[in-house]
C-alpha cells in the first residue's frame, strides 16, 4: 500500500459482511479527518454496508490542521493552478480506496465540505467517472466547468448565509451543471453560515436514498440495466 495514501485517514465504519458502498470524506481548510469523521457517522449509520473513510489532507494549513490546497493570496486568487497542481494526487487517493475496497466508481461517493467540496467537484470535472455521486457542503468549483457526465450525480447543499463560501459558488454550479445537461440537485439550507447543521445532513441523506440517477434513464432507453452496487440505496 502506498504510505501517502495511508497514513492520513479515519475508518469510521468497515462492515462486517463485504462492503456494497464506498464513502470517502473531505474536510475543510484548517480541519482535520478526525472531525470530518464525525460527518461520517451520519453515512455510515444511513448505509450499514458501506466502507466509510475520512481523508486527510496532504499539507499542514498555516492555523493549524491540513489543507487541500495553499490558500488564496491578494496577488494571486485564482485557485485552479493550485488545485490542478494537486490533483492528480488526489485522484490516486480515491482509485487507492476503490481498490483497497473492490468496489467501482459506480458504488462510490465523494463527500466534501468547504476547501473539500472544491477538491470533490473538480476531482469529477477532470476525471469523469471517478465516482457515482459527489455531495458538495458549502463548496464550488474552482472554474465552472465547460462540461458535463451525466454518470455522475452532483449534490449541492449550501446554507443561504454562507460569509465564507458565498450561496452564489453553488447557484452558479447548479445552472451551469443544468444548462449542459448534467445531473445535479441544489439544496439551500435557510439561515445556515458556513457550517453542516442536521438540516443539511438530511438533505445530504435523502438526495442519496431517494434520487434515481439520471444515468438510468439514459441505460434504461440503450437497453442496459443499473449495476447493483450503485451508491443508491432505495428506501
Amino acid at each position: 500500500m502506498n504510505d501517502n495514501h495511508e497514513r492520513h485517514h479515519v475508518v469510521v465504519q468497515q462492515p462486517s459482511l463485504p462492503a456494497t458502498q464506498l464513502f470517502l470524506l473531505y474536510h475543510a481548510a484548517g480541519d482535520n479527518p478526525v472531525a470530518m469523521g464525525q460527518i461520517g457517522r451520519w453515512f455510515a449509520g444511513a448505509f450499514p454496508r458501506a466502507l466509510v473513510v475520512s481523508l486527510g489532507g496532504p499539507q499542514q494549513a498555516p492555523d493549524g490542521g491540513y489543507q487541500w490546497f495553499t490558500p488564496l493570496s491578494a496577488e494571486d486568487n485564482d485557485p485552479q493552478p493550485r488545485v490542478d497542481a494537486v490533483m492528480s494526487t488526489f485522484i490516486a487517493g480515491v482509485r487507492h480506496w476503490q481498490q483497497l475496497s473492490g468496489l467501482r466508481a459506480d458504488a462510490t461517493a465523494l463527500v466534501g465540505f468547504a476547501q473539500g467540496a472544491t477538491m470533490v467537484l473538480e476531482a469529477v470535472k477532470a476525471q469523469p467517472e471517478l465516482a457515482g455521486r459527489v455531495v458538495a457542503f458549502s463548496g464550488g468549483y474552482a472554474t465552472l466547468p465547460l462540461r458535463a457526465d451525466n454518470r455522475t450525480t452532483i449534490h449541492l447543499i449550501h446554507g443561504d448565509d454562507d460569509r465564507v463560501m458565498p450561496l452564489t459558488h453553488a447557484v452558479e454550479a447548479d445552472e451551469r451543471l443544468t444548462a449542459l445537461g448534467g445531473d445535479v440537485t441544489l439544496d439551500i439550507v435557510d439561515d445556515l453560515p458556513h457550517a453542516i447543521d442536521d438540516r443539511a445532513m438530511q438533505f445530504a441523506l435523502h438526495r442519496l436514498q431517494t434520487t434515481v440517477p439520471r444515468r438510468y434513464f439514459d441505460e434504461a432507453l440503450g437497453g442496459g440495466k443499473p449495476g447493483e452496487d450503485d451508491v443508491i440505496t432505495l428506501m
